[in-house]
């Protein structure tokens, strides 16, 4: 059973200042309406990302599809920022704060059964199909649906995405809860 990656939501602090009326008459692409909204977009091709650049110096990198290409979303920002002249001090530490992944199980779930045997479930068929289940180890909530599809969103890692799906894969054949 694999599962894919579809979003790594990434943080960094550059403990400096930014101007962001600066940044946004230097760099083509960025959008920024302080009306709005507080955050400067910065937009990559690539890697596809979309950055929120905020005036304390704190950036939030979502889109990737890896902690890696995360990463180097940011330092790219700040090399483009840097050759358009704006004084970036350090390179950041980067923090991984959220990854997204989908997935199938390979097999139906009963979902019914599922809400009565585990804990920590939700499930309300009529306000919604699926059954969100939260792990306490690895931290992450999965959303479940009858087909075996998946979505576990909160995982810190690939390993932990890795360790939570085999987890909840033989709970939930332990349980007999797999049609």
């Amino acid at each position: 059973m694999q599962s894919k990656i579809e979003n790594v939501v990434a943080t960094a602090n550059l403990g400096q200042h930014l101007d962001l009326d600066s940044i946004l008459k230097v760099t083509s692409g960025a959008k920024y309406n302080p009306q709005q909204f507080p955050g400067l977009l910065y937009k990559l091709k690539r890697p596809k990302t979309s950055t929120l650049l905020f005036a304390s110096g704190k950036m939030v990198c979502t889109g990737a599809v890896s902690a890696r290409s995360a990463e180097r979303a940011i330092a790219r920002i700040i090399t483009e920022l840097r050759a358009d002249g704006i004084v970036i001090l350090k390179m950041p530490d980067v923090r991984i704060e959220n990854i997204v992944a989908t997935g199938d199980l390979g097999n139906r779930i009963d979902l019914e059964n599922v809400a009565e045997r585990l804990v920590k479930t939700i499930y309300e068929p009529e306000q919604f199909a699926g059954l969100i289940y939260r792990m306490e180890e690895p931290k992450v909530v999965f959303l479940l649906f009858t087909s075996g599809k998946f979505v576990c969103t909160g995982a810190k890692t690939r390993a932990d995405v890795n360790l939570a799906v085999e987890k909840l894969r033989k709970n939930l054949h332990a349980n007999k809860l797999v049609l």
